[in-house]
């Protein structure tokens, strides 16, 4: 069947609203993720070892979230391991959050994690902020 010319589709627009929707929350998981990894070293320790841990574990990811996952990270990686790693520190703030006893707080973030992505894989970006 043959389409007639009619009026233009607004899809691209609607994937450009998804998108950035999308790298919004992105951005926000990640402030969440490493929220939750300093959590958890906060509860996990006691006494100094619990600063030491709650400042130390959500440096040393984003560290690596810096270095390797970033838009504008220093260090290119192709697109399957960059979303592993970042895969990787998201769901590791939602077992942060799960170890430290917050089952809720830590299933809410996790399926936020895996909506935004598939949000960002039916876009075609499957990384948020990359080109």
């Amino acid at each position: 069947m043959r389409r007639t010319k009619g009026p233009r589709v607004r899809r691209p627009g609607r994937l450009r609203l998804l998108y950035a929707v999308a790298a919004a929350t992105a951005f926000l998981l990640e402030l969440a993720a490493l929220a939750a990894l300093g959590y958890w070293g906060a509860v996990t320790g006691s006494g100094l070892w619990a600063w030491v841990l709650g400042v130390l574990t959500p440096l040393a990811a984003a560290v690596l979230w810096g270095t390797f996952a970033s838009p504008r990270a220093p260090v290119h990686l192709a697109t399957a391991p960059k979303l592993a790693l970042r895969l990787a520190v998201l769901l590791g703030g939602a077992v942060a959050l799960a170890v430290a006893g917050q089952r809720w707080l830590a299933v809410a973030l996790a399926a936020v994690v895996a909506g935004d992505e598939l949000a960002l894989v039916a876009v075609g970006r499957p990384i948020a902020g990359a080109d």
